[in-house]
């Protein structure tokens, strides 16, 4: 799904970066991955990268989290609900999915700039979900959704 929305609409600010350094199970000090890996925070703020005067896109795709979990349970019955849902059995079906709408985006929009990890660039990505009335599930267990902003670099 591409969306065309309104910069205003856009919460970001540093806090929201620090949410991935948040104690979760496994990783105490947070994800290992913050200032280390590319594309994760902290990055420049949203509104230092893209042009503000110009459009701005939702670029997100909604992956069928529950079906494909039912689906590794029928096959594998001995595994956990935690295994079923890991993240590392559907995040590359779901990530092809989504380069393949970044990429009709790109074409439609001649965009100039995709962000593939907002939060990274201070988006507050539940409250715009909620914003445009569509909730996002908490763990999810039904649908999730992978999320980038396109629009035109400064």
């Amino acid at each position: 799904m591409i969306l065309k929305i309104c910069p205003e609409i856009l919460e970001y600010s540093k806090e929201v970066q620090k949410l991935c350094c948040k104690k979760y199970p496994q990783h105490p000090k947070g994800c290992p991955n913050y200032a280390k890996k590319e594309g994760c925070p902290p990055q420049p703020l949203i509104n230092e990268v893209l042009d503000f005067k110009q459009p701005i896109y939702l670029i997100y795709t909604e992956f069928k989290i529950g079906n494909f979990a039912r689906g590794i349970k029928k096959a594998h019955p001995e595994w956990t609900e935690k295994q079923c849902y890991n993240l590392r059995y559907w995040q590359p079906k779901a990530r092809k999915i989504q380069r393949r709408e970044e990429g009709k985006a790109e074409l439609l929009f001649n965009l100039t700039k995709i962000i593939k990890s907002p939060e990274a660039n201070g988006i507050n990505i539940d409250s715009l979900f909620k914003k445009l009335n569509m909730p996002l599930e908490w763990p999810p267990r039904k649908i999730t959704r992978l999320v980038s902003i396109g629009g035109y670099a400064i």
